[in-house]
């Protein structure tokens, strides 16, 4: 369902004419679904340790750095793909609308990524997850 939002958004973001609302709209819709969508996936397929929303890694991989890579594996597909975008949007015509959307998506990517860090490390005194 996310994924045909994300679709719908495209479409009607590449119909429009980017220097009106609606265009604006379009624009910033892509890059937040986006980042929905990304959240969605992730935690669905990736592991990150100290996260309550993250799956629990199969008990099985017993090497040092393989276990290190799934319990990280989260933050190190978002760092990875986030510095993608980073390098997309420097090479992007900033005015331009697509270099507008890269640079909304760039900035929804290192909130999702900011948000897995908090969720590691951020302990709420007296939530279920604060411990």
């Amino acid at each position: 369902m996310v994924a045909a939002i994300l679709t719908l958004f495209v479409v009607l973001y590449v119909a429009s004419d980017p220097t009106t609302h609606a265009g604006t709209f379009y624009g910033n819709a892509i890059a937040d679904w986006l980042g929905v969508l990304v959240f969605v996936m992730a935690t669905k397929y990736f592991f990150e340790i100290g996260s309550g929303e993250s799956r629990t890694p199969s008990s099985r991989v017993h090497i040092r750095v393989g276990r290190f890579l799934i319990r990280h594996s989260l933050t190190i597909v978002l760092a990875t793909t986030g510095f993608g975008w980073a390098v997309a949007f420097a090479h992007s015509e900033v005015n331009s609308k697509a270099g507008a959307v890269v640079g909304n998506i760039l900035s929804d990517w290192t909130q999702v990524l900011g948000l897995v860090v908090i969720t590691k490390y951020a302990r709420e005194r007296g939530s279920k997850e604060g411990h």
